[in-house]
């Protein structure tokens, strides 16, 4: 069942480092860090940055009381970016992702926001094709983050969020 979070106090946030645990570990060996400061770190960005930005959602897919997926939304363009989506190592294959992404395209669909975005590694073969399967469209061949930076790694990704999909991404 598809969930949102609007301030981080309304997440349970041990829960939400169970998806990202995986991530997390790598993230904080790339750093030379232990994964609780890679945590600590992570809650800091939710409480000082993400959840500052007016209309940042944070969508989790919870099943049987766990959280299987996440992702966050945040203004973007002239849509919301999708980012940072993950599943539990234990709960992939099972198609969360692709439910949680369709949930939120059902929530947001005829809303004020016409695109969704996301940045998929190009590496990322399971991502890129869970979001084409939900309908996005490759539209440029690296990322440009909310904060300006590039990544030529990656590749942008959209879908429509009108309910007749008649309008050109």
């Amino acid at each position: 069942m598809l969930q949102l979070f609007f301030h981080l106090a309304e997440l349970d946030f041990n829960a939400l480092m169970e998806v990202y645990g995986e991530s997390n570990g790598e993230n904080a060996a790339e750093r030379g860090i232990s994964v609780y400061a890679q945590e600590r770190n992570f809650e800091e960005y939710l409480r000082e940055d993400f959840f500052t930005v007016p209309e940042a959602v944070y969508a989790v897919w919870a099943e049987d009381g766990i959280y299987r997926a996440a992702l966050r939304l945040e203004p973007y363009m002239d849509g919301l970016l999708l980012e940072a989506l993950e599943t539990r190592p234990d709960s992939r294959r099972q198609g969360y992702a692709r439910a949680l992404i369709q949930a939120v395209q059902a929530r947001l669909s005829g809303g004020k926001y016409p695109r969704l975005y996301s940045h998929i590694g190009k590496r990322n073969t399971a991502s890129l094709a869970v979001h084409r399967a939900c309908g996005f469209q490759m539209i440029q061949d690296s990322a440009r983050y909310v904060d300006g930076t590039v990544n030529t790694r990656a590749v942008t990704m959209c879908v429509s969020l009108r309910a007749d999909k008649t309008e050109p991404l």
